[in-house]
């Protein structure tokens, strides 16, 4: 039975410590919930550049304390948050606040510091930096009932925007954390009047034609609970216009006017999740009989008025805009000129500099100013942050294009610079080698986005686009430059930006002059002064030796050029000395002849006259054929200048 009984001592020990153990655990549970303790509320929006989103904080009591912090969530957003009291209102301090702020940067004061000074002037209390990173974090002691406000800025310095994360919490020092989990309760509430959030109208008038009759309009991305309005109407001609809400994969949600019966079309969506990718499509009715004229149409967000075609614009841009993609070529060499196949070999580079607010990041997140991303890391990039890259081809490349080096970097607002260097064979239609060797060509690098252009439209600032300094081609050299932007149709009623860099090239002369013209030359010289001789025979050789030497210039400038439809300059200079040649070696085989059998003719004494009939001929046939190729002129117009 001992065995089983424990000593009275050993009991009150064990009891004892299980009271220890409770207290103990008690402390703790009490300690967790002092930690947790209060209201926290948790809230998120998105703030556009250079905005201020305002927030309520109603019926504060005296001793309570509040608890902020602000953390941005995408884009590059560099929270600024003030708090203030029932004796300032948001007009007041957008009016004064931001103009003195302003005042005082133009007047070349340091931002940095009157936006301190300021800050402590208008604000009760107010942070930028404290959380981590970027973010904001701030404690203020409520000194008096009352409702106050909380004024939240996209940076005072820089162009930021983006999604963030606001967590308020009333006796809630865990809010500090960044990491504090809302209790339900309601402590701010957004004030979409005074953040000029809400509602918005814009107007977009254009024409369709038969041609072109529907077009396109990518929509803004849209928030839960607001309502979309529609609004067209012809303005002239017999326009009957249908109008299409699409979503992102191009299902209709609503079409009005479907049948084309009226002259104006409306329609109204609610949406009942956050949207993206929404598109309106508008068309002129209808395809057996396709109308055409010009239109007026309205797009409101949260504007009802809308539909009776009198609303005015105002708000934030509800249809997106194609973003701009600034072009350059750089011409580093030109490798090869092939005339027979109408191509041309570069080494050049591609720039491109654009803003995508989709690939805005926070510096904080990477302790980095800027991005780089190679060939190899590209796609990844976009695929991690949903961007785009505005892809192209070399519309005129033939063969593959080796890529040297490829990058592209972004910066924390979203804007990103491309590069890439490569070497390819470009076609050249369009040779001209009419003048063959006094033309000029004008080749082409054209640059075609993959995108319609209403994702991406180019433009071409003159500083991207340049020559290098040596192009190490021998043949030509380089005249002028050029920079096109034009929308070209790649079928389907799809219209993509290029960008083009023309330069036009001339011939080196001294190859054709000193290696054709004057051997030509000397021996025309040469067969001139046969002439001189009366040995027919003699002549014979000479002019038979040249008409030889022409045949075998003609297969040397042929064996450059490609099988022409045409004939150009040269062609006609050696066709002009073929004929004389043929000529004169009939004339000396005529004279000879008659030398041979001691006839007298008249042939012999106009002989004496060959000296000079002989240059006289190639002058008016060389004159002739500068006048009609190099001065592009009719034979006709010789008539008229005689005249």
């Amino acid at each position: 039975m001992k065995i089983f009984t424990l000593p009275l001592v050993y009991g009150r020990n064990v009891l004892l410590l299980l009271l220890l153990m409770a207290l103990a655990l008690s402390f703790g549970f009490t300690q967790v919930a002092a930690q947790d303790g209060g209201k926290v509320q948790v809230l998120g929006g998105r703030i556009e550049p250079r905005s201020i989103h305002y927030y309520t904080l109603p019926d504060l009591k005296q001793g309570q304390t509040v608890y902020l912090y602000v953390a941005g969530t995408s884009g590059n957003f560099d929270p600024f948050a003030g708090l203030f009291g029932p004796e300032v209102d948001s007009v007041t301090l957008e009016n004064d606040f931001i103009g003195e702020l302003e005042r005082a940067v133009a007047g070349g004061a340091d931002p940095l510091v009157v936006s301190a000074q300021l800050a402590d002037k208008y604000f009760l209390t107010w942070d930028d930096d404290s959380g981590a990173g970027y973010d904001a974090a701030l404690k203020y002691t409520i000194p008096a009932d009352g409702d106050y406000q909380l004024a939240l800025v996209s940076s005072l310095q820089q162009y930021t925007f983006g999604d963030y994360r606001l967590t308020v919490g009333l006796d809630a020092p865990q809010v500090l954390s960044g990491k504090a989990e809302p209790t339900g309760d309601v402590i701010a509430l957004f004030d979409p009047k005074a953040s000029h959030v809400g509602a918005a109208v814009q107007k977009i008038t254009g024409a369709l034609t038969v041609d072109k009759p529907q077009t396109v309009f990518f929509l803004n991305d849209i928030r839960a609970g607001d309502t979309l309005t529609l609004f067209t109407e012809a303005l002239s001609g017999t326009l009957k216009p249908v109008i299409y809400l699409r979503d992102y994969g191009g299902k209709v949600l609503r079409a009005s006017n479907f049948a084309g019966t009226s002259a104006a079309a409306g329609a109204e969506y609610t949406f009942d999740s956050d949207a993206r990718g929404y598109s309106i499509k508008l068309e002129a009715c209808c395809e057996d009989a396709r109308t055409a004229g010009s239109y007026r149409l309205l797009v409101g967000i949260n504007a009802p008025e809308v539909l009776t075609g009198e609303a005015e614009p105002a708000g934030a841009a509800i249809i997106k805009e194609p973003i701009e993609v600034q072009v350059g070529v750089n011409l580093e060499q030109i490798t090869d000129v092939d005339q027979k196949s109408e191509n041309f070999g570069v080494v050049a580079d591609v720039r491109m500099r654009w803003q995508d607010p989709a690939l805005a990041f926070s510096p904080a997140d990477c302790q980095c100013a800027f991005k780089t991303f190679s060939a190899n890391s590209i796609a990844q990039f976009l695929a991690d942050t949903g961007g785009s890259f505005p892809e192209f081809i070399l519309f005129n490349q033939q063969g593959k294009r080796f890529t040297q080096n490829q990058y592209i970097v972004v910066n924390p607002d979203g804007s990103a610079e491309y590069f890439e260097r490569f070497s390819t064979t470009l076609q050249a239609p369009d040779f001209d080698l009419r003048k063959f060797p006094f033309d000029t060509q004008n080749f082409y690098i054209r640059v075609q986005s993959l995108y319609p252009e209403h994702f991406y439209r180019y433009s071409g600032p003159g500083e991207f686009s340049r020559l290098g300094q040596q192009l190490g081609e021998e043949e030509w050299y380089v005249t002028d430059t050029v920079t096109e932007i034009s929308s070209v149709d790649t079928g389907n009623r799809r219209e993509n930006s290029q960008f083009a860099f023309k330069f036009t090239v001339a011939r080196h002369l001294s190859y054709y002059i000193f290696r054709i013209i004057v051997p030509i030359l000397f021996i025309t010289i040469v067969s001139w002064f046969t002439f001189f001789l009366k040995d027919y025979g003699k002549r014979i050789d000479v002019t038979s030796g040249n008409l030889l030497l022409f045949i075998a210039f003609n297969f040397t400038i042929s064996g450059d050029l490609p099988r022409l439809g045409y004939l150009t300059f040269m062609d006609m200079m050696l066709i002009v000395t073929f004929v004389i040649s043929a000529l004169t070696i009939i004339f000396n085989v005529y004279l000879k002849r008659v030398e041979v059998n001691n006839k007298d003719s008249i042939i012999l004494k106009i002989d004496t006259y060959m000296l000079w009939l002989y240059p006289l001929a190639y002058a008016i046939g060389f004159g002739l054929v500068t006048w009609t190729f190099l001065l592009e002129k009719p034979l006709s117009a010789i008539v008229e200048v005689v005249r």
